[in-house]
This record gives structure tokens, sequence and C-alpha cells, in this order.
């Protein structure tokens, strides 16, 4: 993975947490820094994961451990969705 040194201005408050190496490291930086813009659909996971230079699997898992699920639905949600589903083939 090519990497560049990239100058970004941020609130004087954050500088303590961006520059202290034992809260993370590079790829945990860069992979928050991209999170959200996987959440409003600029990024997908798979072209995070080929930006960060790890596989889809591996930064899912990453945002997992974090509690940032893959899924953006909630049981319930989902449950209502699969419902949904069952009622729409039951009547094929």
């Amino acid at each position: 993975m090519d990497t560049v040194n990239f100058t970004m201005r941020v609130p004087k408050g954050m500088t303590p947490y961006l520059a202290n190496d034992e809260l993370g490291n590079d790829f945990e930086r860069n992979a928050m820094l991209l999170y959200g813009l996987i959440q409003t659909g600029i990024l997908s996971h798979g072209r995070a994961a080929e930006i960060l230079g790890v596989k889809k699997r591996d930064l899912i898992e990453f945002y997992n451990s974090k509690g940032l699920s893959y899924l953006n639905q909630s049981k319930d949600e989902l449950l209502a969705e699969i419902a949904a589903y069952d009622r729409v083939k039951a009547k094929k």
C-alpha cells in the first residue's frame, strides 16, 4: 500500500488524540476516518478495504469489534423485512 503524508485541519482539541500512538495505529485511525464515508454511501466496504490494503472481511471484523455493525438495521428491522419477504413469497 502506497502512503502519503497529508495535512488536515482539525479542531485544536483533537490534536492530542490524533497524535498519540497509544490510542491506536495508522490502520485503526484510517479505518475510522473512512467509516463515515461508508455510512453515507460514498465508499463501499470493499473499496475502503482496498484503500487500507486489507481484506474486506478483515475490515468488517474490525468495525464489528468497535461495535459498528456491517448491517445498518436493528434486529427488529431485519425481522420485519424477513416477514415482509415471507408474505410476498407466500402470495406467489
